[in-house]
């Protein structure tokens, strides 16, 4: 009798391998990843209440000019309607929906664990509760007012750019990617704020529309300065991704 060496595979796994599943080659992933982390560093830096030019007092009207109260996620939170546009031109609303409920389920998840690890008993070496539950306290209202603005912004967001696109096609970027912010960013600054205001000490109501107008402003001035990036990393990734065909 001769012995026969077995042949057998596990897919496209040799024999006596182990089985992996394979990892996606696009940039889908990668985008996605990047736009959850800024949801939610943004979510736990928006809980610090920012004055600047906090000694003047100039009005216009029933509109405070200065000081400008905004909150500590000013500088970051741009960058997710920056990418949120990325993943809408060149994935879709479909692949931009699941992504955008990602970031709502890992910001949900942030808010519950944040929640148990303050409710936890602190050791007798252990100092810091006090400021563990200042920094990442779980506040209703500021979870709310995260959840429901991110994602009212965010579906709007894509699907106004969606909409565009279907009519311009490859051309005129730069109205979508404006026309698209101005409204998303619009919803989303005034839900959060309408909702999270109290919570980080604005309560009149000249406070609150410099928020509302200081904080509009300021993602859409973010969004026009950085249009040649958006330009940029879309073109790259396009010429990358075998899947996209434009017409």
């Amino acid at each position: 009798m001769t012995a026969t060496n077995s042949t057998a595979t596990d897919g496209d796994t040799p024999s006596g391998q182990a089985s992996f599943a394979h990892i996606s080659r696009g940039y889908y992933p990668a985008i996605v990843a990047l736009f959850v982390a800024t949801l939610l560093i943004s979510n736990v830096a928006a809980s610090k209440g920012v004055a600047f030019f906090a000694a003047s007092d100039v009005s216009l009207g029933p509109f405070q000019i200065l000081p400008i109260n905004t909150d500590g996620a000013f500088f970051l939170f741009p960058l997710a309607y920056i990418l949120g546009d990325v993943l809408s031109e060149v994935y879709g609303l479909k692949a931009t929906r699941r992504a955008i409920y990602l970031g709502f389920g890992s910001l949900l998840l942030t808010s519950v664990c944040f929640w148990i690890a303050i409710e936890l008993p602190a050791a007798s070496f252990y100092e810091n509760q006090a400021a563990l539950e200042t920094v990442v306290g779980v506040v209703p209202r500021l979870v709310l007012a995260g959840l429901a603005g991110y994602t009212v912004g965010q579906l709007l967001n894509s699907i106004v750019l969606v909409k565009i696109k279907e009519r311009t096609k490859e051309k005129h970027l730069w109205a979508r990617l404006i026309g698209s912010t101005v409204v998303g960013e619009f919803f989303d600054t005034l839900i959060f704020c309408s909702i999270a205001a109290g919570v980080i000490g604005i309560t009149t109501g000249a406070d609150f529309v410099n928020y509302v107008i200081v904080g509009f402003l300021w993602k859409t001035l973010v969004e026009v300065l950085v249009l040649p990036i958006t330009y940029a990393v879309i073109a790259y990734i396009k010429k990358r991704e075998p899947t996209y065909s434009p017409d």
